[in-house]
């Protein structure tokens, strides 16, 4: 296995060229696509160094200086931290680049205070102590124990029309761009949980009785407190979304709210597991792909007649490899035809378009005398790109 064949330059540059022809499909249908992410990390400190403390200004400082939209924040954890995007309008390709870019230097800003090392990987062992008093949510009971910290990527998504509308809460396309990513998930897990460590996050809270101190997803769910979540009027936690303050009293507390919910609506993808082989790039294809089919049923007034009535959640594989009785996600992927299917259907849908089909046409000569051989289309290609960085075709493990 070499998961570095994921992050190489020949990789990006077909991943990005593949982004360009999806944003192109989308904006000959007169739509946006929003895809913005967030990345849980940890850091571990010197101990002999009494008060160390983090600036996360300056941090934020250099990112805005590197063209980065996004910020550092403290998380929930001691010593665990979260990159957030910012919403500066970015198109998909774009903020694909900006967690690149910020996967790379959050290590380098970290180390710049001194700050000794950067977990950006999927549990973080011993990575805290506490254990949270019984019968309730947030309050810690005196008695402390080790907690291993699951670190998330979480892709949300959203779309505009022509007009700037958020198209998610219209006409049942949130709902049917929710189910899209919940039927797509399992084949596609690889992409968001690109190495082992990845599964042992979703054993966290069983193999470690730590389902009270925990509250990340461990299977395929939708609703809106799901892994894959639709927030629209309500969110994760049954707040109103959307909420902005009219009128306040002499305490400065809210009298008078107005809820723009449509605004603010939007899927939630919450599987990914942070890695610092988890592909950005990779992961944008994934989400504008599941965009499109949605998208195609919108315009052809399909999204309420196609929903179906799934409400059960769905297993998530235990390992990259294979058991006995259960595929892993290298084989759920090498079997999986939709998403090199998808590539290739747009490829070729932007090949005639007449007025795409030229730089479309220039773009992909240049990918094609770097990456393709003759008749290999660029969806089959990347996907045995993918498939050769785990140098698997299919294990079993008995």
């Amino acid at each position: 296995m070499n998961l570095s064949l994921l992050l190489t330059t020949e990789f990006t540059q077909l991943s990005k060229e593949i982004i360009a022809v999806l944003q192109n499909y989308l904006t000959s249908l007169h739509y946006t696509p929003l895809i913005h992410f967030e990345l849980e990390g940890c850091y571990q400190i010197n101990e002999q160094v009494k008060n160390q403390t983090i600036n996360f200004s300056l941090i934020n400082q250099s990112l805005k200086q590197l063209k980065i939209d996004g910020e550092v924040i403290p998380e929930y954890w001691q010593k665990q931290w979260e990159y957030v995007s910012l919403f500066n309008g970015q198109l998909p390709l774009k903020e694909a680049e900006n967690l690149a870019l910020a996967l790379y230097h959050i290590p380098k800003l970290f180390a710049q205070q001194g700050i000794e090392k950067t977990l950006i990987k999927p549990v973080v062992w011993a990575g805290d102590k506490g254990k949270v008093a019984l019968g309730c949510d947030n309050v810690f009971s005196g008695e402390t124990r080790d907690v291993h910290i699951p670190n998330a990527i979480q892709m949300n998504v959203s779309v505009k029309n022509s007009r700037g509308e958020n198209i998610v809460a219209e006409r049942y396309f949130g709902e049917y761009l929710q189910q899209c990513f919940l039927k797509t998930s399992l084949g596609c897990c690889l992409l968001y949980l690109p190495e082992e460590e990845a599964f042992e996050r979703f054993a966290l809270k069983t193999k470690y009785g730590l389902s009270a101190e925990l509250c990340s997803p461990t299977d395929i769910s939708g609703g809106h407190q799901g892994s894959i979540a639709l927030y629209k009027e309500l969110g994760k936690h049954n707040q109103a979304m959307g909420e902005q303050p009219l009128l306040y009293d002499q305490h400065n507390k809210v009298l008078v709210s107005e809820s723009f919910w449509q605004k603010t609506a939007r899927i939630e993808h919450r599987l990914g597991a942070s890695s610092m082989y988890y592909n950005p790039y990779l992961n944008v294809i994934y989400g504008l792909l599941n965009v499109i089919d949605a998208i195609e049923a919108f315009v052809d007034h399909q999204c309420q007649d196609n929903l179906n009535d799934r409400k059960m959640p769905q297993s998530l594989p235990l390992s990259l490899y294979s058991h006995e009785k259960s595929e892993g996600a290298i084989e759920l992927f090498e079997k999986d035809n939709w998403f090199a299917k998808s590539i290739n259907r747009i490829d070729e849908k932007m090949q005639q378009h007449p007025v795409y089909s030229l730089k479309a046409h220039q773009a992909n000569n240049a990918v094609n005398m770097t990456f393709l051989k003759k008749d290999e289309k660029l969806g089959d290609k990347l996907k045995s790109m993918i498939l050769s960085a785990y140098q698997i075709q299919s294990l079993i493990i008995k």
